[in-house]
């Protein structure tokens, strides 16, 4: 199955084959490399745009994901009987938005990319963050597949989840 990788944006400029082999790297990792996966690239304008739609936030954001199987719950694989249901479903990056975070923090743009393609991964495989016990156990998820990304790849990617209330 195959990870598509769409850049819609022509604000920072990116490397579409490292996303996608770095996406590649965390479908193996959660062992969904039979699922096809979506990931857009987007600037502020446009991620705003989707964040005011589904979630009456108007405000740029960092990354969105729309998953395939609703109703997941964490940690729980999508069950499909069909081919054609075997899609985790998108994520959108709002990069221009990351870019700015990278720049103000002093963190690499690429690698925190990657730390949001896996925060968007589990936001597809049914994992929250509404409430501290959500938190917790999205951060933990998130902890393991850049662990064991670090260990495949010798880079020092570490979580950069916020908590619960500070994105509400």
């Amino acid at each position: 199955m195959s990870v598509v990788v769409r850049n819609l944006q022509k604000v920072v400029p990116l490397r579409r084959a490292r996303l996608r082999k770095d996406a590649d790297t965390i479908r193996h990792i959660l062992g969904i490399r039979n699922f096809d996966l979506g990931i857009v690239c987007v600037d502020d304008r446009r991620i705003q745009q989707i964040n005011h739609t589904y979630r009456r936030k108007d405000r740029p954001t960092d990354v969105l994901s729309f998953p395939f199987h609703e109703g997941l719950r964490p940690g729980k694989m999508p069950c499909s009987l069909h081919r054609d249901e075997l899609n985790l479903g998108d994520i959108f990056l709002g990069v221009e938005f990351i870019m700015r975070q990278c720049q103000e923090d002093s963190l690499d743009l690429h690698g925190t990319l990657t730390v949001m393609i896996a925060h968007g991964i589990c936001h597809l495989l049914g994992y929250r963050h509404e409430t501290e016990e959500d938190w917790s156990e999205m951060l933990q998820k998130e902890s393991y597949i850049l662990g064991e990304y670090n260990r495949l790849t010798g880079q020092h990617l570490l979580p950069l989840m916020k908590r619960c209330h500070e994105d509400r």
